[in-house]
Protein backbone atom coordinates (compact mmCIF):
# COMPACT_ATOMS: atom_id res chain seq x y z
CA UNK A 1 0.00 0.00 0.00
CA UNK A 2 3.17 2.27 0.51
CA UNK A 3 4.04 1.81 -3.53
CA UNK A 4 0.52 2.84 -4.16
CA UNK A 5 0.46 6.09 -2.11
CA UNK A 6 3.74 7.24 -3.55
CA UNK A 7 1.58 7.26 -6.73
CA UNK A 8 -0.44 10.24 -5.49
CA UNK A 9 0.12 14.11 -4.90
CA UNK A 10 -0.75 14.37 -1.16
CA UNK A 11 -3.83 16.15 -2.05
CA UNK A 12 -5.03 13.94 -4.91
CA UNK A 13 -8.58 12.74 -5.76
CA UNK A 14 -10.14 9.11 -6.71
CA UNK A 15 -12.77 7.67 -8.00
CA UNK A 16 -12.98 3.76 -7.93
CA UNK A 17 -15.13 2.23 -10.54
CA UNK A 18 -17.98 1.83 -8.20
CA UNK A 19 -18.19 6.08 -7.93
CA UNK A 20 -16.68 6.10 -4.22
CA UNK A 21 -15.04 8.99 -3.72
CA UNK A 22 -11.80 10.09 -1.70
CA UNK A 23 -9.78 13.11 -1.76
CA UNK A 24 -6.26 12.50 -0.22
CA UNK A 25 -3.46 10.00 -0.28
CA UNK A 26 -4.39 8.71 3.17
CA UNK A 27 -7.92 7.91 1.97
CA UNK A 28 -7.19 6.87 -1.53
CA UNK A 29 -5.05 4.00 0.76
CA UNK A 30 -7.48 3.56 3.32
CA UNK A 31 -10.18 2.99 0.58
CA UNK A 32 -7.87 -0.09 -1.34
CA UNK A 33 -5.73 -1.46 1.75
CA UNK A 34 -9.15 -3.97 3.00
CA UNK A 35 -9.89 -5.43 -0.51
CA UNK A 36 -5.89 -6.01 -1.12
CA UNK A 37 -5.70 -7.61 2.07
CA UNK A 38 -8.97 -10.10 1.76
CA UNK A 39 -10.50 -10.64 -2.00
CA UNK A 40 -7.90 -8.47 -4.39
CA UNK A 41 -4.88 -10.49 -2.04
CA UNK A 42 -4.03 -12.80 -4.48
CA UNK A 43 -4.87 -11.03 -7.72
CA UNK A 44 -2.85 -9.00 -10.26
CA UNK A 45 -3.79 -6.17 -12.80
CA UNK A 46 -2.30 -5.33 -16.49
CA UNK A 47 -2.29 -1.87 -17.61
CA UNK A 48 -1.81 -0.72 -21.14
CA UNK A 49 -1.45 3.02 -21.87
CA UNK A 50 -4.26 4.27 -24.49
CA UNK A 51 -2.88 7.72 -24.87
CA UNK A 52 -0.85 11.06 -23.14
CA UNK A 53 -1.74 14.69 -23.36
CA UNK A 54 0.40 17.15 -22.11
CA UNK A 55 -1.89 19.63 -21.12
CA UNK A 56 0.85 22.50 -19.31
CA UNK A 57 4.04 22.77 -18.52
CA UNK A 58 3.98 19.18 -16.09
CA UNK A 59 0.87 18.90 -16.25
CA UNK A 60 -0.20 15.62 -18.32
CA UNK A 61 -3.89 13.48 -18.94
CA UNK A 62 -3.36 10.37 -19.67
CA UNK A 63 -6.04 7.13 -20.67
CA UNK A 64 -5.25 3.51 -19.80
CA UNK A 65 -7.10 0.03 -20.02
CA UNK A 66 -6.65 -1.92 -16.81
CA UNK A 67 -7.46 -5.58 -16.40
CA UNK A 68 -7.59 -6.94 -12.65
CA UNK A 69 -7.58 -10.74 -12.61
CA UNK A 70 -9.14 -11.62 -9.83
CA UNK A 71 -8.11 -15.06 -8.11
CA UNK A 72 -9.59 -17.34 -5.99
CA UNK A 73 -9.73 -15.21 -2.77
CA UNK A 74 -12.74 -12.91 -4.13
CA UNK A 75 -15.91 -14.47 -3.27
CA UNK A 76 -16.96 -14.66 -7.39
CA UNK A 77 -13.81 -16.85 -7.90
CA UNK A 78 -11.44 -16.17 -10.80
CA UNK A 79 -12.59 -13.03 -12.97
CA UNK A 80 -11.77 -10.40 -15.10
CA UNK A 81 -13.04 -7.16 -14.60
CA UNK A 82 -11.57 -4.30 -17.20
CA UNK A 83 -11.70 -0.41 -16.32
CA UNK A 84 -10.71 2.80 -18.79
CA UNK A 85 -9.01 4.95 -16.25
CA UNK A 86 -8.43 8.73 -16.72
CA UNK A 87 -5.63 10.46 -15.02
CA UNK A 88 -4.15 13.79 -14.93
CA UNK A 89 -0.72 13.89 -13.77
CA UNK A 90 1.42 16.77 -11.94
CA UNK A 91 5.18 16.77 -11.86
CA UNK A 92 6.60 18.00 -8.73
CA UNK A 93 9.86 17.80 -6.90
CA UNK A 94 11.10 16.46 -10.18
CA UNK A 95 8.54 13.73 -10.38
CA UNK A 96 5.32 12.91 -11.85
CA UNK A 97 2.89 12.24 -9.86
CA UNK A 98 -1.33 11.55 -9.40
CA UNK A 99 -3.31 14.13 -9.02
CA UNK A 100 -6.87 13.32 -10.16
CA UNK A 101 -7.75 9.17 -11.27
CA UNK A 102 -10.80 7.69 -12.14
CA UNK A 103 -11.64 4.09 -12.57
CA UNK A 104 -14.72 3.19 -14.80
CA UNK A 105 -15.64 -0.54 -15.49
CA UNK A 106 -16.76 -1.57 -18.72
CA UNK A 107 -20.76 -2.30 -18.08
CA UNK A 108 -23.01 -2.90 -21.34
CA UNK A 109 -25.62 0.02 -20.81
CA UNK A 110 -28.63 -2.57 -21.44
CA UNK A 111 -28.18 -4.96 -19.02
CA UNK A 112 -25.61 -3.70 -16.33
CA UNK A 113 -23.76 -6.81 -16.98
CA UNK A 114 -19.42 -5.98 -16.86
CA UNK A 115 -17.95 -6.57 -20.29
CA UNK A 116 -14.53 -7.79 -21.22
CA UNK A 117 -13.00 -5.48 -24.31
CA UNK A 118 -11.50 -7.04 -27.05
CA UNK A 119 -7.90 -7.03 -26.33
CA UNK A 120 -6.85 -6.77 -29.81
CA UNK A 121 -8.83 -3.85 -30.68
CA UNK A 122 -10.17 -1.60 -27.84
Amino acid sequence: MQALGALFQEDATFVNRFGHYVRGVDEIVKLHAPIHATIYSDSTLDNELIDKVQLADGVALIHFWSRLQAGEAHPAGRHAVDTLILAVLTRQAGGWRIKALENVTLTNPRTGETVLRDRQGS
